[in-house]
C-alpha cells in the first residue's frame, strides 16, 4: 500500500525558510512523479512544484520560482521542497503526491496524481 508521510511544516516569520519532506514507501516509485501542492483555506488546491524521480527534471509555479527548491533522495525514498525567502500568501496546507509518468502539463494538475499524503500546515506570519 502506498504511503506519502509530509513532515517540516510550522511557523515562520516571512523572509525565513522551511525545508518539508515526503517519505515515500509501498511501492517502487522509479517510473513516478512526485508532486508538491498546496491549498489555502476557501481556495483551490494549487501545483508548487514536481520531479520526475528517474532523471530528475523539476517544474515550479511562477509564484514560487526562485524561491522553493524541489529535490529527491532515491535511496531513501525521500522527496523534499526547500523554501526560501518565503512570503504570507505562501501560508497553506503543503502536500505531497505521486502519479504515474506524469510531464508538463499533466504533471501540474493534482487530479493526475494517485496517491497523496495527509498534508503539513505551513503559516508565514507578516
Amino acid at each position: 500500500q502506498v504511503q506519502l508521510v509530509e513532515s517540516g511544516g510550522g511557523l515562520v516569520q516571512a523572509g525565513g525558510s522551511l525545508r518539508l519532506s515526503c517519505a515515500a514507501s509501498g511501492r517502487t516509485f522509479s517510473t513516478y512523479t512526485m508532486g508538491w501542492f498546496r491549498q489555502a483555506p476557501g481556495k483551490d488546491r494549487e501545483f508548487v512544484a514536481f520531479i520526475r524521480w528517474s532523471g530528475g527534471s523539476t517544474d515550479y509555479a511562477d509564484s514560487v520560482k526562485g524561491r522553493f527548491t524541489i529535490s529527491r533522495d532515491t535511496a531513501k525514498n525521500t522527496v523534499t521542497l526547500q523554501m526560501n525567502s518565503l512570503k504570507p500568501e505562501d501560508t497553506a496546507v503543503y502536500y505531497c503526491a505521486a502519479g504515474f509518468s506524469l510531464s508538463p502539463p499533466q504533471a501540474m494538475r493534482a487530479q493526475r496524481y494517485a496517491y497523496w499524503g495527509q498534508g503539513t500546515q505551513v503559516t508565514v506570519s507578516s
